[in-house]
């Protein structure tokens, strides 16, 4: 993956902080600095640091989508018709406003779109493909895939 343009320069401790954040993201500073070998107010400051320019982009619970009623994962290639400005903004506008639509990533290849999506079942999923999806402004086709099985979901950045 490319380097950032400006992205802040990370030391040793830095890339500790972050693997022990992404693994227990509320871990108290006291801990922190504990598990890294600093003492809190500097490790305090480096994680502040860290989250102002962007290195964390944010705190959360990562929850098992099975778990809480969303079973069916699938990934949907997804081709537009063409590539004008209002077109394209109009499709990624109604992405961003389906719940089912956990990631979406603008591609190369044969493909404009890549769609994460979860659902209940796959009747749902072919309601939100048939009655939204295919819908959408300048939708020419989809390919869609079913997960069976997460063999490795997503995990920590490595640093």
């Amino acid at each position: 993956m490319p380097m950032v343009k400006d992205a802040p320069v990370l030391d040793s401790t830095d890339r500790r902080i972050l693997r022990v954040l992404q693994r227990d993201g509320r871990l108290p500073v006291v801990a922190l600095a504990e598990q890294i070998g600093l003492s809190p107010t500097p490790c305090q400051r480096r994680v502040k640091r860290l989250e102002e320019t962007g290195v964390i982009a944010r705190y959360a619970a990562v929850l098992n989508p099975g778990q809480v009623g969303l079973p069916l994962q699938a990934f949907v290639m997804v081709a537009l018709s063409s590539h004008a400005e209002e077109e394209v903004e109009g499709f990624q506008k109604a992405l961003s406003d389906r719940p089912e639509v956990l990631a979406a990533y603008a591609m190369s290849g044969e493909m404009d779109y890549l769609l994460h999506i979860l659902a209940t079942d796959f009747e749902a999923y072919a309601d939100f493909a048939m009655k939204a999806l295919l819908r959408m402004p300048g939708v020419k086709e989809t390919k869609s895939s079913f997960v069976l099985t997460a063999l490795k979901p997503p995990g920590e950045v490595p640093v």
